[in-house]
């Protein structure tokens, strides 16, 4: 049946993409999309959700020209803007000019840990969350190898171990693609990219979001910092719900599943626990972080979700 009433999305698809958005495991999965097994419904949904979610049209709002997603909890906007963690002077100019405004309006502005001395080192009125003293206390506690490199007391610029040749490769790869699509055209860049996801990506990369085309956007959003909306919007579409995302990710390397996702939780509980009388609140994280932190404050506006229990991990 066809789209009706202004509706982008038919009756059947409106149905099947608040299932996958209304999933809370693999099992789910496998019942939304008919597939043989859970491995084979992940994939099918990442790509059903994908394409559902760019012509539902869900684009992320604006707090004064600064893109982000807006939830509303307990009567106060709880905003999360999606940043790239480039640390280019475009896109730090950028957001100490739009913060600086939010500030000037009573606001309380929150950083991922590793983003504040990155963008807002000297801002006054920008909190640094806990997410990486957590994340590293979780993952110490853990029965397993260790594949991280977060230090313990040495969160100044911290980031995600990307080191590994793997990484340094696959973004060589991507960087050649991107390079490319000026001289070859989007076609080009458009199948190569595929190409060099498919190759060059695993597993837990599929459930973190680093493929050709989040680089892509990532590195046109740092050189210019108005495409941060498009590369938030695809974040959105690239991501299934959290618990779906997390589940996979343990499944693969628990670990990783604790330095990002379960980030997404720290931090809207971080921000929640907080809070106290202020009309605005601003999350400023990894775009790859937003929808997880937006999925868990909705999740406490729905009252599905408690800060009570919440202990500082610094």
């Amino acid at each position: 049946m066809p789209p009706t009433g202004g509706d982008p999305l038919s009756p059947a698809e409106r149905a099947e993409y608040a299932a996958l958005r209304g999933a809370e495991s693999l099992a789910d999965l496998v019942a939304v999309t008919g597939a043989a097994d859970e491995h084979d419904a992940y994939f099918a949904a990442k790509d059903a959700h994908r394409d559902l979610a760019a012509r539902a049209g869900r684009g992320p709002g604006s707090a004064g020209g600064l893109p982000g997603r807006r939830v509303v909890l307990d009567g106060a906007d709880f905003w999360v803007h999606g940043v790239t963690h480039a640390d280019t002077d475009a896109e730090r100019d950028f957001l100490r000019d739009h913060v600086h405004r939010i500030l000037d309006g009573d606001a309380v502005v929150y950083a991922e840990q590793g983003v504040r001395p990155m963008y807002f080192r000297d801002v006054d009125g920008v909190c640094a969350m806990d997410d990486y003293a957590w994340a590293t206390r979780r993952c110490a506690a853990m029965d397993c190898d260790s594949h991280v490199d977060l230090p313990d007391g040495a969160f100044e610029g911290v980031r995600e171990d990307v080191a590994s040749l793997a990484a340094r490769f696959r973004e060589a790869a991507f960087s050649l693609v991107d390079a490319g699509s000026s001289v070859y055209g989007e076609a080009f860049e458009a199948a190569l990219g595929d190409l060099a996801t498919s190759f060059l990506t695993s597993h837990e990369d599929a459930a973190t979001g680093r493929d050709f085309a989040s680089f892509k956007r990532s590195a046109r959003a740092a050189r210019d910092p108005s495409r941060l909306a498009a590369l938030q919007a695809y974040y959105e579409r690239a991501f299934l719900p959290q618990p779906v995302e997390r589940e996979w990710l343990r499944r693969h390397d628990p670990e990783l599943e604790v330095v990002t996702h379960a980030r997404n939780e720290r931090m809207a509980d971080y921000a929640v626990y907080h809070h106290d009388s202020a009309a605005s609140v601003h999350l400023v994280v990894g775009a790859a972080h937003q929808p997880g932190v937006a999925y868990y404050l909705r999740e406490h506006a729905a009252g599905d979700r408690s800060a009570d229990g919440f202990e500082l991990a610094r």
